[in-house]
């Protein structure tokens, strides 16, 4: 088999990182080619990394996080009540597994939404699904249920309706 039908081949069963790493291999002079062994293992890295980098980018687009922040971007101090052990003991992200919640409060400007986004950044990165809402997009997605209100597991789809089709 020619390199050009194996590149096709590999685009066409969508191992795109795979076919990038090999037409650079290719580039490469005869004697500096790694050998069979070495070339699959680093086909299959640039694969996995890929395929890594694309997970966490659509997590990233879906979870509408508002601010692109990291929790190294967080100033922690005395007067904000926010310590540097806090924000080691959330980076982990080990609440998710223990369905644990995290409240944030504090006076307008704070930095509430700023902390709840680079946690949210954070989880996205570990592989976590995440859905950023303000208190006002929250209670959108709230329905009441007959013991009262329920919050929502996902929100919902926006449902596209014609002038035709009212609701």
């Amino acid at each position: 088999m020619n390199t050009t039908a194996t590149l096709k081949e590999l685009q066409e069963l969508k191992l795109s990182g795979m076919a990038k790493h090999y037409e650079g291999v290719l580039s490469l002079a005869a004697h500096n080619q790694p050998d069979s062994h070495t070339l699959l293992a680093q086909l299959t890295q640039a694969e996995l990394q890929l395929k890594s980098h694309q997970k966490t980018t659509m997590l990233l687009k879906l979870s509408k996080i508002r601010f692109n922040s990291t929790l190294e971007d967080i100033r922690c101090s005395t007067s904000r009540n926010l310590y540097p052990e806090q924000i080691q003991t959330l980076s982990d992200c080990t609440f998710l597994q223990r369905t644990e919640n995290i409240l944030i409060t504090g006076p307008t400007g704070s930095g509430k939404s700023f902390l709840a986004c680079a946690l949210g950044n954070q989880a996205c990165m570990m592989g976590h699904k995440v859905y950023y809402a303000n208190m006002n997009r929250l209670s959108e997605k709230n329905h009441a249920g007959k013991n009262g209100w329920k919050l929502c597991k996902t929100p919902e789809p926006v449902r596209k309706s014609s002038p035709s089709d009212p609701g």
